[in-house]
């Protein structure tokens, strides 16, 4: 799955943050200045020279597309552990090993790196959901919120502070990109269940469960109190209870869903759920209690005019 990727910004300082030159700047496209003995060093520092590496290896120039995907490294490395409002540009600066003014040479601002670095997070949360169609749905769909979990969990603040709303940073192109996420991860789904066309109420299961799934893993980020693998499993078996639920609307689902079930194995999240539903039948009087609910109401006499 693959979001849209907007051009790059602009590499002209905002207005008010446009650092003041220290020495001519080097334009895109160029190599970067050169102290003695051809050393690399930043912009606005001609004739500083920038040592070796600790190895005592000569440092390598970076090309003007390498030094900016290394910002964007930097900066979403940042943004993973951090909320993006505590991010600096100092911060991304420092954390390069560069200038202020380049960081600005690149990005108009914090804005324009973050959502840049948003877009690299979107494409690899979305290329997560990718699974080839083998073995049973339960499985596949496991593998699937595993590497999602696994996301979560290694960009937590950032991406929570965007997806609670709350954050600062949040713009029309930022909710754009976990729309796009949302998005493919609804197709890659459908396209599991192979159905040639599924209905709106399928759909919109498919949608309540994928916001579910960001509401239930947020709150774990918030206090970890269930083992990761436990909070995996749960949401897969959440997804096999509501598509069932589902079917049992739909007569043409239902239909399908016995060949769901066909490829399922007992090992598996939905024999895991079958034998934990079946095992609420022991407990004493629930059976019972849900057999006088199964039983469907008489019909209701017609009243007599008066």
């Amino acid at each position: 799955m693959a979001s849209r990727t907007p051009s790059a910004p602009s590499s002209a300082p905002a207005r008010g943050d446009r650092p003041e030159r220290t020495g001519r700047s080097a334009r895109p496209g160029t190599p970067e200045p050169t102290g003695e003995a051809g050393k690399a060093v930043g912009p606005g520092k001609a004739g500083k020279a920038v040592g070796p590496d600790k190895a005592g290896r000569p440092r390598r120039r970076l090309s003007v597309d390498e030094r900016r995907e290394q910002l964007i490294a930097v900066a979403l490395e940042l943004f993973s552990h951090r909320p993006p409002e505590e991010v600096s540009i100092d911060d991304i600066a420092a954390a390069a090993g560069a200038s202020r003014p380049l960081v600005y040479h690149y990005f108009p601002g914090k804005q324009a790196i973050y959502e840049e670095s948003l877009r690299r997070a979107g494409r690899e949360l979305a290329a997560r959901f990718e699974e080839p169609a083998d073995g049973p749905l339960s499985e596949r769909l496991h593998r699937v919120m595993g590497r999602y979990l696994d996301f979560v969990q290694s960009h937590g603040p950032g991406f929570a502070a965007l997806l609670r709303g709350g954050s600062v940073t949040a713009s029309t192109n930022t909710s754009a990109v976990i729309d796009e996420v949302r998005r493919a991860a609804h197709e890659q789904i459908l396209g599991h269940l192979a159905l040639p066309s599924p209905s709106p109420g399928l759909r919109l299961t498919v949608r309540a469960w994928i916001a579910n799934a960001e509401i239930t893993s947020l709150e774990w980020l918030a206090d970890r109190s269930v083992p990761l693998e436990d909070l995996q499993l749960h949401l897969v078996q959440e997804f096999v209870a509501s598509l069932t639920l589902t079917a049992a609307r739909e007569p043409a689902l239902a239909a399908e869903l016995a060949g769901f079930f066909a490829g399922e194995r007992p090992d598996g999240p939905t024999g895991k759920l079958v034998r934990d539903l079946a095992g609420l039948l022991a407990v004493p009087g629930l059976a019972d209690t849900l057999a006088v609910l199964a039983v469907p109401p008489a019909p209701e006499e017609p009243r007599e005019r008066l």
